[in-house]
């Protein structure tokens, strides 16, 4: 038997192997794709995911040859800009990586950790009991102690385990597509009137953007239903025709393709031994929020399940999966939903509500608050009373010129000790003693995922057999 089936080798699939690699647990990931996927869905990383991969020292690896890596400046909130100038307590990140190259920067470390990945392995059933989990793939079966669906928006191991999933579709579709294009295509759209961004016509709207030299990334949004079968070039320049009333000069096509936003929560995030994560448990509308999401959700899922694997904690834990996470899927769907409904409004109403967010989101305070929804949906797992406990670690400059991103490379839990002089005692968790200008507390004790799950002077005990299991024995110096 197996202890975990991971169903789906995209980005959330592939970091949640990572992660329970790490803990000492031997995924096994199947993919009905014979090879990785070459469709550039997503552009880039944003918000916490960016500063796990820097936990796990992969950030400069994942960056190398990237347009951008960095603090964000500023982000584009429902078509309105955000700018993040003056508020230096925001640590929203930004990584340009288009997702076919994220895939396969994944795949390989999974293989480094030895991480099994079966392509060309179609899941074709599901069934549960008492001990485990049967997946048919083909002719065969196989049999884990758990299964995780990273199967996207139309999973299978999400129906099969008998999880709703309400929500929306958009009656609005999307054709886009990337083409090859020099500095010149550039100059002569902004020389014919058009803007970086999206530009509005009563027909429709239009984008026209860039996220690397040579590439424009274009799409089209038009009342009129998406085409049947595949997008051709001459579909989109005549879809182009139809919204800005001429041709704009797109270059020859890397990758064309249609879509139709959905919003949608799984009601829940386990059933039984069944887990969904990434796109399988929610689909957002809009702000491109999807991969720091759902690979965030492999991060805090992993440690939990190679506990209860290597009997550590009890199965229960588990349960905080859904009561953690689904509450971050419920927020980041509402103001995806806030971002969708604000952008399709159109006319002079349109241009006087984004006109107005214009002149709100110039303002310190809203900047700040939506760069919090945006890093990591603005929802700690703890009170919200409590600056640290519930909330992402810091990444506090330490004596000697270290970081606390660098004592998180193990994914192991961390008794960062600062002056307290805090001890604990156990074979799961590193103790680090350590000094730094401001300390927030005398000691933190901090989760696999980033979390902090204590901090201060006392409980520490209680704490640690909360989240790390019982037979630990703590003290204070």
């Amino acid at each position: 038997m197996e202890d975990v089936l991971i169903v789906g080798a995209g980005p959330v699939g592939l970091m949640l192997a990572c992660e329970l690699s790490l803990a000492g647990v031997r995924p096994v990931v199947l993919e009905k794709r014979d090879g990785p996927s070459e469709l550039p869905k997503a552009n880039g990383l944003g918000g916490q995911i960016v500063d796990v991969l820097d936990h796990r020292g992969l950030l400069e690896r994942f960056s190398a040859g990237s347009p951008f890596s960095g603090r964000a400046a500023g982000f584009p909130f429902a078509g309105v800009p955000l700018s993040f100038e003056g508020i230096d307590d925001l640590p929203l990140r930004l990584l340009l990586i288009q997702q076919p190259r994220l895939e396969r920067l994944l795949a390989e470390r999974a293989r480094e950790l030895g991480v099994e990945i079966r392509r060309g392995r179609e899941v074709t059933s599901l069934a549960q009991d008492e001990e485990g989990v049967t997946l048919g793939v083909g002719d065969t079966h196989l049999r884990a102690r758990y299964a995780v669906g990273c199967d996207g928006a139309r999973s299978r191991v999400r129906e099969w385990a008998g999880i709703a999933f309400p929500g929306t579709t958009d009656e609005e579709g999307l054709i886009v597509g990337h083409f090859k294009a020099d500095i010149k295509v550039f100059e002569s759209l902004e020389s014919d009137g058009l803007q970086p961004g999206w530009n509005r016509t009563p027909q429709g709207r239009v984008l026209l953007t860039s996220l690397q030299d040579g590439v424009l990334i274009a799409g089209v949004r038009e009342p009129a239903a998406l085409p049947d079968g595949p997008v051709t070039l001459d579909g989109f320049r005549a879809a182009v025709r139809r919204v800005l009333g001429r041709d704009v000069p797109l270059g020859e096509p890397i990758w064309l393709s249609s879509t139709v936003a959905q919003a949608r929560l799984a009601e829940r995030y386990r059933a039984g031994r069944v887990f969904v994560a990434g796109d399988a448990a929610h689909l957002f509308p809009a702000g491109g929020s999807a991969l720091n999401v759902g690979m965030t959700d492999a991060v805090n899922l992993a440690w939990k399940l190679a506990g209860v694997l290597r009997g550590r904690v009890p199965e229960t834990l588990l349960d905080t999966y859904d009561a953690e996470r689904r509450p971050i899927g419920a927020r980041t769907l509402m103001q995806t939903r806030a971002q969708a409904a604000i952008d399709r409004v159109e006319g002079e109403d349109g241009l006087a509500l984004r006109e107005l967010l214009g002149e709100v989101f110039a303002f310190p305070g809203p900047a700040r608050h939506l760069g919090l929804l945006l890093q990591d949906s603005g929802l700690g797992y703890g009170p919200a009373e409590d600056p640290l406990v519930g909330r992402f670690v810091p990444d506090l400059e330490l004596d000697g010129g270290g970081r606390v991103a660098e004592l998180m490379r193990a994914a192991r839990p961390v008794l960062l000790d600062l002056g307290g002089g805090a001890e604990v005692a156990g074979d799961w968790i590193d103790v680090v003693r350590a000094r730094c200008d401001d300390p927030p507390a005398d000691a933190l004790l901090i989760r696999p995922d980033g979390y902090v799950a204590w901090a201060g002077t006392d409980g520490l005990a209680e704490a640690a057999e909360e989240w790390f299991g019982a037979g630990l024995t703590t003290s204070r110096a």
